[in-house]
């Protein structure tokens, strides 16, 4: 069973810098994109950002240039490096994935992390 487990948050002044990592393990897949999405209280989640496999990036408009999305494909790993902190970007961020299980037939799935807390004071 695939499982995407995340690090990285924790508790930080506006301002100050986060890197947040998800790895991907478990059984044999090969990664397509990976992303991480945030969810602040009673609002929905939103898109942070994505990234291929090739390393083609997305970002929503008010993370960019403020975050940075990367990977290691060895790793199966994702990472989101966050710098100019806000208070507003305090949410619970998700790591995302999308993958072929290899079976057969391979299987094209979607997982998530459990999530991790950011938050940042004023």
């Amino acid at each position: 069973q695939v499982q995407l487990v995340e690090s990285g948050g924790g508790l930080v002044q506006a301002g100050g810098s986060l890197r947040l990592s998800c790895a991907a393990s478990g059984g044999s897949f090969s990664v397509t994109t990976m992303g991480w999405y945030r969810q602040a209280p009673g609002k929905q989640r939103e898109l942070v950002a994505t990234i291929t496999r090739g390393g083609n990036t997305n970002y929503a408009d008010s993370m960019k240039g403020r975050f940075t999305i990367a990977r290691d494909n060895a790793k199966n790993t994702v990472y989101l490096q966050m710098n100019s902190l806000k208070p507003e970007d305090t949410a619970v961020y998700y790591c995302n994935a999308e993958l072929w299980v290899l079976v057969t037939p391979p299987s094209l799935e979607n997982y998530w992390g459990q999530g991790t807390q950011v938050t940042v004071s004023s």
